[in-house]
């Protein structure tokens, strides 16, 4: 049976191809655009037969063309400019965020059957635009759904919808291959938290003051210990002011790679090849496969449809 002619802008670690791979839909060309070194390492290791084309501002037309009739184009381009974690967003005319344009470009050019769009919470306008350019509507979707981790995200596509996000209730917890959480989901998949601060109760200032990293204790009671000893020390301090060299903090982790692949339905070990960090990078720039194999769910729908046709 004939596969797939895929082109994916952005490619980062190949969370698409993994979803189409777990689908078993079959996939005779993979065309990606990719700068990062480790997502290319990562995703060679995965996906020998991935064809790169390099820096996507620098396809040409002709480069295009070349690739024949092209089934599905997928893209993500970086949120940095959209997201409401940067203080200063800039939207569709920031520097990276502006790449939809170049993604666009080549909608026009290539003009797929299908094409599947991610982002970020951005601004109405910014919102508005995008969609009117690609003529569909968004569909919201936060990885909870799926996973033990919060991740708000918009999906342009214009892929048949035949999946299910009914919430299955997967926790954090549950998640973990050791270990107790506070918290019920994980909040956002930084890369600095793969890298452990000075001390462990530098770890724990920042988790309790900004509420934004996601530490892993050794227990509940472990947990319960941190708390009281920062309250009764620490609270209300900065962190150059912290200075502690006993042992109630030691034993605080940040998740592995292991976890934070579980987090985004990404099979474990996809990213054994990676140092910590790296793993970390492109796992929190990654789409949860968990929820793309929802929306990829319609091409198999549409494969049943083009058999009986």
């Amino acid at each position: 049976m004939k596969g797939l002619n895929v082109l994916s802008y952005c490619d980062g670690m190949s969370c698409g191809q993994i979803a189409l791979s777990e689908l078993g839909i079959k996939v005779d060309n993979y065309y990606a655009t990719e700068i990062k070194p480790s997502a290319i390492e990562v995703t060679r290791h995965n996906f020998p037969d991935t064809k790169y084309l390099g820096d996507l501002t620098k396809v040409t037309e002709e480069d295009l063309r070349g690739l024949g009739n092209i089934d599905l184009f997928m893209s993500g381009t970086p949120c940095k400019d959209f997201s409401q974690a940067n203080r200063v967003r800039l939207g569709l005319s920031g520097e990276k965020s502006s790449l939809f344009f170049n993604f666009l470009d080549a909608l026009n050019i290539v003009k797929p059957k299908y094409f599947f769009f991610e982002n970020v919470k951005m601004s109405k306008e910014d919102m508005n635009e995008i969609s009117l350019a690609l003529g569909v509507e968004p569909k919201r979707v936060n990885s909870k759904v799926k996973t033990g981790s919060l991740r708000d995200r918009f999906y342009w596509t214009n892929i048949p919808f035949v999946g299910d996000f009914t919430d299955i209730g997967v926790t954090l917890q549950d998640t973990l291959d050791s270990g107790w959480t506070d918290r019920e989901k994980a909040r956002c998949l930084l890369e600095s938290d793969s890298r452990p601060l000075s001390t462990p109760v530098k770890m724990f200032h920042r988790h309790y003051s900004t509420g934004f990293t996601t530490p892993i204790f050794k227990s509940e009671d472990h947990y319960l210990q941190c708390v009281k000893h920062y309250e009764e020390n620490f609270k209300g301090l900065s962190a150059s002011e912290i200075e502690y060299n006993g042992d109630v903090y030691d034993g605080i982790r940040y998740l592995t790679k292991e976890e934070r692949e579980k987090l985004q339905g990404v099979p474990v070990g996809y990213t054994n090849i990676l140092t910590e960090n790296e793993a970390a990078g492109l796992l929190g720039d990654g789409w949860t496969v968990s929820v793309v194999k929802e929306f990829f769910k319609g091409l198999l729908q549409e494969s049943v449809n083009d058999k009986t046709n």
